[in-house]
């Protein structure tokens, strides 16, 4: 397997998650008031929010929903690690689209699977894909994530995982890119 490589933490990386904690913990006290079983999480969820404005939760599966939002949680305030959604649900034309840009960019559809599959194919259409950021949140998803379900899918991918609950805590085989998975998945027929 390979290992995500390790990349310095930039002193404002390790400022953005000092703050992103400390509003999180300023918040901790309304949280409780709100929703006393879930504070922590929502505490996390407001704070993370104000760190990743523009990511967007919606149309991923309840389960992946659930288990990105515990994970995140816990790597903030375990670990004082931070975890953004840069990409998540994707719309199949959104899809079809960034699949027909990385062809014509790359010259084939096959050169296009190795960093973008077609909507029917896609796991970000089936709402259970999560492309996170930065490399330390990705880094300490890849370590801890199996406890959630969420597994590094792609060599070639630092920042992608998926929720895979039907594998119980043992990560899947790791593939070199995207378009290796639907060759396995369908016998090597195209």
């Amino acid at each position: 397997m390979n290992e995500l490589r390790t990349i310095p933490l930039r002193p404002r990386d390790r400022l953005f998650a000092l703050v992103t904690l400390v509003i999180a913990v300023i918040m901790l006290p309304v949280a409780f008031v709100r929703q006393p079983g879930r504070a922590r999480e929502l505490a996390c969820e407001w704070a993370l929010r104000r760190r990743f404005p523009a990511e967007d939760l919606t149309g991923l599966t309840d389960g992946a929903r659930a288990a990105f939002t515990a994970a995140r949680t816990e790597a903030l305030w375990r670990h004082g690690q931070l975890i953004g959604l840069t990409s998540g649900y994707r719309d199949p034309l959104v899809q079809q689209r960034m699949f027909d840009e990385e062809t014509r960019r790359s010259g084939s559809p096959a050169s296009a699977r190795m960093l973008v599959l077609p909507p029917e194919e896609s796991p970000h259409v089936k709402g259970i894909a999560l492309d996170v950021r930065p490399h330390e949140g990705a880094r300490w998803l890849e370590e801890h994530g199996a406890r959630y379900d969420l597994y590094r899918i792609y060599d070639n991918e630092w920042w992608h995982f998926e929720h895979r609950p039907e594998c119980g805590g043992t990560p899947p085989r790791r593939r070199p890119h995207p378009g290796v998975g639907f060759l396995i998945d369908n016998g090597g027929q195209r």
